[in-house]
Protein backbone atom coordinates (compact mmCIF):
# COMPACT_ATOMS: atom_id res chain seq x y z
CA UNK A 1 0.00 0.00 0.00
CA UNK A 2 2.93 2.51 1.02
CA UNK A 3 4.53 1.95 -2.57
CA UNK A 4 1.48 2.47 -4.18
CA UNK A 5 0.54 5.68 -2.22
CA UNK A 6 4.04 7.04 -2.90
CA UNK A 7 3.63 6.38 -6.55
CA UNK A 8 0.17 9.12 -6.40
CA UNK A 9 2.59 11.77 -6.23
CA UNK A 10 5.01 10.62 -8.62
CA UNK A 11 3.55 11.65 -11.72
CA UNK A 12 2.15 15.30 -12.43
CA UNK A 13 -1.40 14.11 -13.96
CA UNK A 14 -2.01 12.38 -10.47
CA UNK A 15 -0.43 15.13 -8.48
CA UNK A 16 -2.50 17.14 -9.90
CA UNK A 17 -5.88 14.65 -9.34
CA UNK A 18 -5.31 15.77 -5.42
CA UNK A 19 -6.06 19.19 -5.68
CA UNK A 20 -9.82 19.51 -4.64
CA UNK A 21 -11.88 21.38 -8.06
CA UNK A 22 -14.45 22.93 -5.38
CA UNK A 23 -11.48 24.65 -3.54
CA UNK A 24 -11.46 28.28 -5.60
CA UNK A 25 -10.30 31.60 -4.40
CA UNK A 26 -13.64 32.59 -4.03
CA UNK A 27 -14.39 30.48 -1.05
CA UNK A 28 -11.99 31.99 0.72
CA UNK A 29 -12.83 34.10 3.77
CA UNK A 30 -11.15 37.45 2.35
CA UNK A 31 -10.36 38.65 -1.20
CA UNK A 32 -8.21 36.53 -3.08
CA UNK A 33 -6.97 39.16 -6.30
CA UNK A 34 -10.15 40.90 -6.34
CA UNK A 35 -10.82 43.59 -8.70
CA UNK A 36 -9.88 46.04 -6.58
CA UNK A 37 -6.10 44.74 -7.42
CA UNK A 38 -4.47 45.90 -10.55
CA UNK A 39 -5.49 43.67 -13.45
CA UNK A 40 -2.03 43.23 -14.07
CA UNK A 41 -1.22 41.32 -11.03
CA UNK A 42 -3.93 39.12 -10.64
CA UNK A 43 -2.61 36.23 -12.61
CA UNK A 44 0.76 36.31 -10.61
CA UNK A 45 -1.25 36.30 -7.44
CA UNK A 46 -3.84 33.68 -8.25
CA UNK A 47 -0.99 31.30 -9.71
CA UNK A 48 0.51 32.02 -5.67
CA UNK A 49 -2.50 31.19 -4.24
CA UNK A 50 -3.14 28.37 -6.51
CA UNK A 51 0.53 26.89 -5.44
CA UNK A 52 -0.89 26.88 -1.81
CA UNK A 53 -4.11 25.02 -2.47
CA UNK A 54 -2.49 22.44 -3.74
CA UNK A 55 -0.01 21.99 -0.88
CA UNK A 56 -2.62 22.54 1.51
CA UNK A 57 -4.40 19.57 -0.52
CA UNK A 58 -1.38 17.63 -0.56
CA UNK A 59 -1.10 17.57 3.30
CA UNK A 60 -4.51 16.99 4.12
CA UNK A 61 -5.24 14.48 1.84
CA UNK A 62 -6.72 11.55 4.17
CA UNK A 63 -5.66 9.13 2.22
CA UNK A 64 -2.07 9.73 1.80
CA UNK A 65 0.64 8.28 4.44
CA UNK A 66 3.02 11.10 5.89
CA UNK A 67 5.59 10.21 3.48
CA UNK A 68 3.61 10.23 0.38
CA UNK A 69 3.04 14.12 1.65
CA UNK A 70 6.02 14.77 1.66
CA UNK A 71 6.35 13.28 -1.30
CA UNK A 72 4.16 15.27 -2.94
CA UNK A 73 5.68 18.47 -1.53
CA UNK A 74 8.98 17.45 -2.24
CA UNK A 75 7.43 17.39 -6.15
CA UNK A 76 6.32 20.93 -5.79
CA UNK A 77 9.22 22.08 -4.18
CA UNK A 78 11.10 20.35 -7.22
CA UNK A 79 9.02 21.84 -9.80
CA UNK A 80 9.15 25.30 -8.33
CA UNK A 81 13.39 25.62 -8.32
CA UNK A 82 13.36 23.80 -11.86
CA UNK A 83 14.40 20.42 -10.87
CA UNK A 84 11.29 19.25 -12.85
CA UNK A 85 8.31 20.03 -14.89
CA UNK A 86 6.12 17.72 -12.80
CA UNK A 87 3.93 19.80 -10.73
CA UNK A 88 1.64 22.24 -12.66
CA UNK A 89 0.91 24.47 -9.78
CA UNK A 90 4.15 25.04 -9.29
CA UNK A 91 5.54 25.24 -12.75
CA UNK A 92 2.75 28.32 -13.46
CA UNK A 93 3.99 29.52 -10.21
CA UNK A 94 8.14 29.16 -11.41
CA UNK A 95 7.01 31.05 -14.85
CA UNK A 96 5.70 34.17 -12.66
CA UNK A 97 8.38 33.99 -10.74
CA UNK A 98 11.08 34.30 -13.64
CA UNK A 99 8.66 37.03 -15.10
CA UNK A 100 8.57 39.24 -12.90
CA UNK A 101 12.14 38.65 -11.24
CA UNK A 102 11.37 37.60 -8.02
CA UNK A 103 12.88 34.88 -5.11
CA UNK A 104 11.40 31.68 -4.45
CA UNK A 105 11.85 32.27 -0.77
CA UNK A 106 7.78 33.07 -0.07
CA UNK A 107 6.80 30.14 -1.82
CA UNK A 108 9.47 28.00 -0.38
CA UNK A 109 8.43 29.01 3.49
CA UNK A 110 4.92 27.91 2.75
CA UNK A 111 6.52 24.57 2.13
CA UNK A 112 7.70 24.74 5.14
CA UNK A 113 4.85 25.00 6.87
CA UNK A 114 2.61 21.89 5.15
CA UNK A 115 5.71 19.86 5.59
CA UNK A 116 5.01 20.83 9.43
CA UNK A 117 1.22 20.10 9.15
CA UNK A 118 2.00 16.85 7.87
CA UNK A 119 3.95 15.60 10.89
CA UNK A 120 3.00 18.37 13.65
CA UNK A 121 -0.72 18.10 15.16
CA UNK A 122 -0.50 20.01 18.56
CA UNK A 123 0.67 23.68 19.73
CA UNK A 124 2.41 24.03 22.61
CA UNK A 125 1.95 27.66 23.25
CA UNK A 126 0.56 31.21 21.38
CA UNK A 127 4.47 32.25 20.67
CA UNK A 128 4.85 28.45 18.85
CA UNK A 129 1.89 29.13 16.87
CA UNK A 130 3.36 32.45 15.81
CA UNK A 131 6.59 30.92 14.53
CA UNK A 132 4.02 28.60 12.34
CA UNK A 133 2.09 31.45 11.41
CA UNK A 134 5.51 33.16 10.15
CA UNK A 135 5.98 30.09 7.57
CA UNK A 136 1.93 29.47 6.96
CA UNK A 137 0.35 32.97 6.60
CA UNK A 138 3.26 35.44 6.48
CA UNK A 139 4.97 34.59 3.28
CA UNK A 140 1.69 35.61 1.40
CA UNK A 141 1.45 38.68 2.26
CA UNK A 142 5.23 39.47 1.85
CA UNK A 143 4.76 37.84 -1.91
CA UNK A 144 2.05 40.48 -2.50
CA UNK A 145 3.77 43.14 -1.34
CA UNK A 146 7.11 41.86 -3.20
CA UNK A 147 5.02 41.69 -6.32
CA UNK A 148 3.58 45.48 -6.42
CA UNK A 149 7.05 46.78 -5.50
CA UNK A 150 6.36 47.89 -1.81
CA UNK A 151 9.34 48.95 0.76
CA UNK A 152 9.82 45.75 2.82
CA UNK A 153 9.20 48.09 5.75
CA UNK A 154 5.03 47.11 4.79
CA UNK A 155 6.10 43.46 6.35
CA UNK A 156 5.77 45.05 10.19
CA UNK A 157 1.85 45.33 9.33
CA UNK A 158 1.53 42.45 6.70
CA UNK A 159 2.95 39.80 8.88
CA UNK A 160 0.20 40.30 11.76
CA UNK A 161 -2.74 41.11 9.62
CA UNK A 162 -1.62 37.30 7.90
CA UNK A 163 -1.34 35.71 11.36
CA UNK A 164 -4.70 37.52 12.31
CA UNK A 165 -6.07 35.57 9.41
CA UNK A 166 -4.63 32.22 9.91
CA UNK A 167 -5.68 32.12 13.55
CA UNK A 168 -9.13 33.40 12.53
CA UNK A 169 -9.50 30.21 9.76
CA UNK A 170 -8.13 27.98 12.95
CA UNK A 171 -10.78 29.11 15.14
CA UNK A 172 -13.45 28.70 12.45
CA UNK A 173 -12.06 25.45 11.43
CA UNK A 174 -11.00 23.91 15.27
CA UNK A 175 -13.74 21.42 15.06
CA UNK A 176 -13.05 20.01 12.00
CA UNK A 177 -9.42 20.14 11.78
CA UNK A 178 -9.64 18.20 14.91
CA UNK A 179 -12.20 15.67 13.65
CA UNK A 180 -10.90 14.98 10.10
CA UNK A 181 -7.53 15.48 10.71
CA UNK A 182 -6.38 14.98 14.55
CA UNK A 183 -4.93 18.82 14.20
CA UNK A 184 -5.20 21.16 17.10
CA UNK A 185 -3.50 24.82 16.44
CA UNK A 186 -5.26 25.87 20.02
CA UNK A 187 -2.37 26.85 22.06
CA UNK A 188 -1.98 23.82 24.72
CA UNK A 189 -0.99 26.10 27.82
CA UNK A 190 -4.31 27.73 27.28
CA UNK A 191 -6.28 25.23 26.94
CA UNK A 192 -4.72 23.68 30.23
CA UNK A 193 -4.87 26.71 31.93
CA UNK A 194 -9.23 26.79 30.94
CA UNK A 195 -9.40 23.26 32.15
CA UNK A 196 -10.43 21.46 28.80
CA UNK A 197 -8.76 19.02 26.81
CA UNK A 198 -8.53 18.37 22.86
CA UNK A 199 -11.69 15.78 23.26
CA UNK A 200 -13.47 18.62 24.07
CA UNK A 201 -12.95 20.17 20.54
CA UNK A 202 -15.47 16.88 19.13
CA UNK A 203 -18.30 17.92 21.38
CA UNK A 204 -21.64 19.31 19.69
CA UNK A 205 -21.14 22.34 21.56
CA UNK A 206 -18.22 24.44 23.34
CA UNK A 207 -17.75 23.25 27.09
CA UNK A 208 -17.35 25.93 29.42
CA UNK A 209 -13.17 25.59 29.29
CA UNK A 210 -13.24 25.40 25.72
CA UNK A 211 -15.47 27.91 25.38
CA UNK A 212 -13.03 30.34 27.41
CA UNK A 213 -9.93 29.07 25.81
CA UNK A 214 -11.85 29.92 22.12
CA UNK A 215 -12.74 33.52 23.59
CA UNK A 216 -8.63 34.38 25.04
CA UNK A 217 -7.40 33.03 21.33
CA UNK A 218 -9.63 35.09 19.45
CA UNK A 219 -8.91 38.02 22.03
CA UNK A 220 -4.98 37.64 21.40
CA UNK A 221 -6.02 37.77 17.66
CA UNK A 222 -7.37 40.85 18.03
CA UNK A 223 -4.35 42.32 19.95
CA UNK A 224 -2.75 41.80 16.15
CA UNK A 225 -5.05 44.07 14.29
CA UNK A 226 -4.20 47.52 15.40
CA UNK A 227 -0.69 46.51 13.83
CA UNK A 228 -2.21 45.49 10.77
CA UNK A 229 -4.75 48.31 10.28
CA UNK A 230 -1.55 50.39 9.56
CA UNK A 231 -0.88 48.69 6.31
CA UNK A 232 -3.23 49.99 4.11
CA UNK A 233 -2.00 53.49 4.30
CA UNK A 234 1.73 52.37 4.56
CA UNK A 235 1.20 51.26 0.95
CA UNK A 236 1.89 52.74 -2.10
CA UNK A 237 -0.24 51.43 -4.20
CA UNK A 238 -4.02 52.44 -3.83
CA UNK A 239 -5.47 49.70 -5.13
CA UNK A 240 -3.70 47.57 -2.93
CA UNK A 241 -4.35 49.86 -0.14
CA UNK A 242 -8.28 49.23 -0.50
CA UNK A 243 -7.89 45.46 -0.68
CA UNK A 244 -6.04 45.70 2.61
CA UNK A 245 -8.76 48.09 3.96
CA UNK A 246 -11.14 45.73 3.06
CA UNK A 247 -9.20 42.89 4.42
CA UNK A 248 -8.61 44.44 7.55
CA UNK A 249 -12.16 45.52 8.21
CA UNK A 250 -13.43 41.72 7.40
CA UNK A 251 -10.65 40.27 10.03
CA UNK A 252 -12.10 43.05 12.81
CA UNK A 253 -15.54 41.41 12.34
CA UNK A 254 -15.08 37.31 12.31
CA UNK A 255 -12.78 38.77 15.34
CA UNK A 256 -15.70 39.72 16.80
CA UNK A 257 -17.98 37.19 15.59
CA UNK A 258 -15.43 34.64 17.02
CA UNK A 259 -15.43 36.31 20.70
CA UNK A 260 -19.02 35.68 21.04
CA UNK A 261 -19.88 32.76 19.20
CA UNK A 262 -19.38 28.69 19.43
CA UNK A 263 -17.44 27.52 16.37
CA UNK A 264 -18.62 24.35 17.61
CA UNK A 265 -22.27 25.04 17.17
CA UNK A 266 -23.06 28.13 15.67
CA UNK A 267 -21.92 29.99 12.78
CA UNK A 268 -18.81 31.82 12.50
CA UNK A 269 -18.30 33.14 9.06
CA UNK A 270 -20.21 35.70 6.99
CA UNK A 271 -22.69 35.23 4.58
CA UNK A 272 -21.69 36.64 1.17
CA UNK A 273 -24.12 39.90 1.91
CA UNK A 274 -22.34 40.40 4.99
CA UNK A 275 -18.92 39.63 3.36
CA UNK A 276 -19.56 42.01 0.68
CA UNK A 277 -21.17 45.03 3.05
CA UNK A 278 -18.41 44.86 5.16
CA UNK A 279 -15.92 44.56 2.35
CA UNK A 280 -17.50 47.76 1.14
CA UNK A 281 -16.87 49.75 4.40
CA UNK A 282 -13.33 48.32 4.46
CA UNK A 283 -12.45 50.27 1.02
CA UNK A 284 -15.01 53.24 2.01
CA UNK A 285 -13.10 53.88 4.96
CA UNK A 286 -9.65 53.64 3.67
CA UNK A 287 -10.23 55.45 0.37
CA UNK A 288 -11.70 58.52 2.79
CA UNK A 289 -8.72 58.23 5.10
CA UNK A 290 -6.27 58.06 2.02
CA UNK A 291 -8.05 61.10 0.74
CA UNK A 292 -7.65 62.83 3.93
CA UNK A 293 -3.51 62.23 4.51
CA UNK A 294 -3.27 63.18 0.53
CA UNK A 295 -4.66 66.20 1.21
CA UNK A 296 -3.19 66.87 4.82
CA UNK A 297 0.27 66.48 3.36
CA UNK A 298 0.80 70.06 1.13
CA UNK A 299 -0.23 71.75 4.25
CA UNK A 300 2.28 69.76 6.21
CA UNK A 301 5.40 70.57 3.75
CA UNK A 302 3.96 74.61 3.78
CA UNK A 303 4.69 74.21 7.48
Amino acid sequence: MEGAQSGLVSEAMTLTDLIDPSKTEHGENFPVASHLIAARLRTPILSFYRFARAADDIADHPGLSENSKLAGLDDLEGTLLGKSDAAKPALALRHVLAERELATEHPLDLLTAFRSDVTKRRYASWDELMRYCRYSAMPVGRFVLDLHGEDRSTWAHSDPLCAALQVINHLQDCAKDYQALDRVYLPFDIMAAQGTTVESLGFPKAEPGLRNCLTIVAGKTAELLPEAAKLPQAVKDTRLSLETGAIVGLAHKLVAMLMTRDPLSERVHLTKPAALLQTARGVASTFAERLMVSAAAPRQRQR
